[in-house]
């Protein structure tokens, strides 16, 4: 990096010293004939966060950035270029069989001890970040009924019961003309089963079922999972004859509910060591700054929090999979490492199905942000996953069961990825961007990380931390990677609010099915 501390001047970060690229730092890019502190010049104008060739590169010749190659140069580009998208042609896919397992496990570090939060602690061990009774669904014909006596349980019931933070529907879009026993079914049924397990619902469970669906509540309450016990009274079935018309339906949910806002009023937060949390980490409208600033950042947290003897799970195959050579070397065992590999082919798999690969993960507001394709994407998304070894792989929708370093396999949209991490137990949560998004989650915190000093200061009422000031030299990686970790620590404690949780932004669920619809 040129001089970062004086922002009038050109300024560039190269990550690695292999590469022959770097991205420009200042705000609204360069133009031709900027003079950089090394004598690099210009020849035309590079928007903020774009890449400049640092050397002359020959056609075919590979591309660099973070000491990897993130393509190939489609033409000969000289030296002070723009190497905008369309000049970069895309690497293959490291071959799965070819891939080093357990071959450079990471040591443990030292523990990290005598942190805590102020937690909800539940009768099965698990401990919530927020006290939230939740209303689960069979089948997306009811949603309309759920959405309806959760605005009528805000604000005639929970008045009456201070302790309790909230009322979430969890509305989904499965449950009926579908192909309930696919095989692929597995994975949207485990989901809306461990769903209602989230631990930041107290163990408290209602189901509200139409009567005629193929996902019928017996089969919600059995699969996927810890089998859920329930009284009769907890499932409502809407077609029961004994209702007589619409209002008779909603006193009955009303009249249950009351029974477990009752109890999860009863609950008051406890000190809790830092290991009982379990942290989900996510990127979306990422940009060239995500895998330099927001994402190591990141990243440092996890590793504290895996000291601390936390959960820590990072997602999103398509943004891991052009990175995946980097994972299984770091896989705790060779049984880890097998289990990484078979979540990559089974998407490989899936994406070849619909006719599409990988490629189509990167959005226009990506490669508006500098990133030329999903290899460049996926090298700075694996930052958020630190340096600790991963000791475990989840498939989409499984409950995590273990501590440490855990990858939980779910798609790379933001609203599906958060509700997959939701259903295998995640209890706050740590979202990067460089484009900006106001994407909430009502059933978990969310703490919005910006990758830029300029997003981070035009979105100031959205954004809790402002990691672009890594990229000014402002702060360090670790100094902002702290930050992140006492602010996880407060928000779970109710210490501070997110921006989200302040506004009321809240994503719908997205259950990921990749089941044939009927």
């Amino acid at each position: 990096m040129s001089n970062p501390k004086n922002s009038v001047r050109p300024l560039y970060i190269k990550v690695h010293e292999r590469d022959n690229v770097a991205i420009i730092v200042n705000t609204h890019g360069l133009p031709a004939g900027s003079v950089f502190a090394d004598g690099l010049v210009l020849r035309e104008h590079v928007p903020e966060g774009h890449k400049v060739a640092l050397v002359d590169l020959a056609q075919d010749e590979p591309i660099l950035r973070y000491g990897e190659t993130i393509g190939y140069a489609i033409k000969p580009i000289a030296k002070g270029s723009w190497i905008e998208e369309s000049l970069v042609r895309m690497p293959v896919a490291p071959p799965l069989e070819t891939l080093p397992l357990a071959t450079r496990v990471p040591p443990a570090l030292p523990p990290l001890e005598g942190y805590t939060f102020e937690g909800y602690r539940n009768p099965d061990g698990s401990v919530g970040t927020k006290n939230l009774l939740a209303i689960t669904q069979t089948v997306q014909c009811v949603a309309g009924v759920v959405d309806y006596v959760v605005k009528r349980i805000k604000a005639e019931l929970l008045p009456k019961y201070p302790n309790v933070d909230g009322v979430v529907g969890l509305n989904h879009i499965y449950g009926c003309g579908v192909a309930i026993n696919a095989p692929a079914a597995v994975v949207p049924i485990r989901t809306i089963h461990n769903l209602a397990l989230n631990p930041n619902f107290g163990n408290e469970v209602m189901v509200i079922s139409l009567g005629c669906e193929k996902f019928t509540p017996d089969r919600l309450l059995s699969e996927g999972g810890i089998p859920i016990k329930v009284v009769a009274d907890d499932v409502i079935c809407l077609q029961d004859e004994k209702f007589t018309g619409f209002a008779a339906m909603v006193e009955a949910i009303m009249k249950q509910a009351e029974v477990h806002l009752a109890r999860l009023n009863l609950r008051r937060r406890e000190t809790c060591p830092a290991s009982d949390l379990v942290v989900g980490v996510q990127c979306g409208g990422s940009d060239a700054f995500s895998g330099v600033t927001a994402n190591p950042a990141v990243g440092y947290a996890a590793d504290l929090l895996v000291r601390a003897g936390a959960t820590v799970m990072f997602s999103e195959v398509t943004e891991v999979r052009d990175a995946i050579h980097l994972l299984t070397p770091r896989a705790a065992t060779e049984e880890v490492g097998r289990a990484l590999l078979r979540e990559m082919a089974w998407y490989d798999n899936y994406l070849a199905l619909g006719q599409t690969d990988r490629a189509a993960n990167t959005t226009p507001g990506n490669k508006k942000g500098g990133l030329a394709n999903i290899v460049e994407k996926a090298m700075g998304s694996i930052a958020k996953s630190g340096k600790s070894a991963i000791v475990g792989v989840l498939s989409p929708g499984e409950k995590v069961n273990q501590k440490g370093l855990i990858f939980a396999a779910t798609p790379a949209s933001d609203f599906v990825c958060g509700t997959q991490q939701l259903a295998s137990g995640m209890t706050i949560q740590v979202f990067t961007t460089g484009r900006g998004t106001p994407y909430g989650l009502e059933a978990a915190p969310v703490i919005k990380v910006a990758t830029r000093a300029d997003l981070a200061a035009r979105w100031h009422d959205l954004m809790e931390v402002n990691a672009g000031t890594i990229a000014t030299g402002e702060a360090t990686i670790e100094e902002v990677g702290m930050e992140i970790f006492q602010l996880i620590l407060d928000v779970a404690s109710a210490r501070k609010k997110t921006w989200a949780d302040q506004w009321g932004l809240f994503n719908s669920l997205a259950v990921f099915n990749p089941a044939p619809v009927t």
